[in-house]
């Protein structure tokens, strides 16, 4: 993919590196020299020391022939004025970060792919890495549903009973999927089936419409204040 990256900051940085080292042809857009400088010498792309929101610093990057347009600066003024330019370019897809919530229906008018305040993110997911340790990673689909991963405990209910059995037994809810098994070793995960058996030390892609609760993790072990789960 022919990818424009617009900003070498704390997100940039990392998407250029991503980018670049999966073999995309990635140019950069950077307003700040000292930036500019240090990810023209550390990654294998062009990079512009310019200003991303002048429509000739878009056409000089080769917007023409760009697949993608992704803006990363600290200003969602700036990222809108950028996205506008983009699409006014034809670049196929636009995706920008986005700081301020109210401004999201901003970016949704003019058919901006976004990401919603990433400091928000980052800061969410480590409160939840204290507040419920048992949970290895996880996705919030919106309001409340999630998509989780969890570890069996050598005491959890589950543990050593199919699916099936499970099931026949009330262990899981009505609105608890689980998705994928990872069983100790190097084979990939396997798609469970009702004769699948679970056992202490597999790790479970779980699908839960009422969220990580601790009413859904006690199943897998995992016993916490369910006062604090809420």
């Amino acid at each position: 993919m022919y990818i424009i990256i617009v900003g070498a900051g704390e997100i940039g940085t990392p998407l250029i590196e991503m980018a670049t080292r999966q073999g995309n042809e990635v140019v950069v857009i950077e307003y700040d020299w000292e930036r500019a400088d240090h990810a023209a010498s550390e990654y294998d792309c062009l990079v512009l020391n310019d200003d991303a929101t002048s429509k000739d610093t878009l056409i000089d990057a080769g917007a023409e022939d760009a697949d993608a347009l992704i803006s990363t600066t600290d200003q969602d003024a700036t990222n809108i004025m950028i996205c506008l330019l983009a699409n006014e370019l034809d670049i196929p897809t636009v995706v920008s970060v986005v700081h301020n919530p109210n401004h999201m229906g901003v970016f949704r008018q003019i058919g901006v792919q976004t990401m919603e305040n990433p400091q928000q993110l980052i800061a969410e997911y480590l409160y939840r890495a204290v507040k419920r340790p048992a949970i290895i990673d996880f996705m919030q689909l919106g309001d409340s549903a999630e998509v989780f991963e969890i570890a069996i405990a050598e005491d959890a209910p589950i543990a050593g009973k199919t699916l099936q059995e499970a099931d026949d037994e009330g262990l899981l809810a009505e609105d608890v999927l689980i998705v994928a098994i990872e069983q100790p070793g190097d084979e990939p995960p396997i798609t469970p089936k009702g004769g699948t058996r679970i056992e202490a030390g597999d790790i479970l892609t779980v699908y839960s419409a009422s969220g990580a609760t601790p009413e859904v993790t006690d199943v897998f072990g995992h016993y916490e204040d369910h006062d604090a789960g809420r």
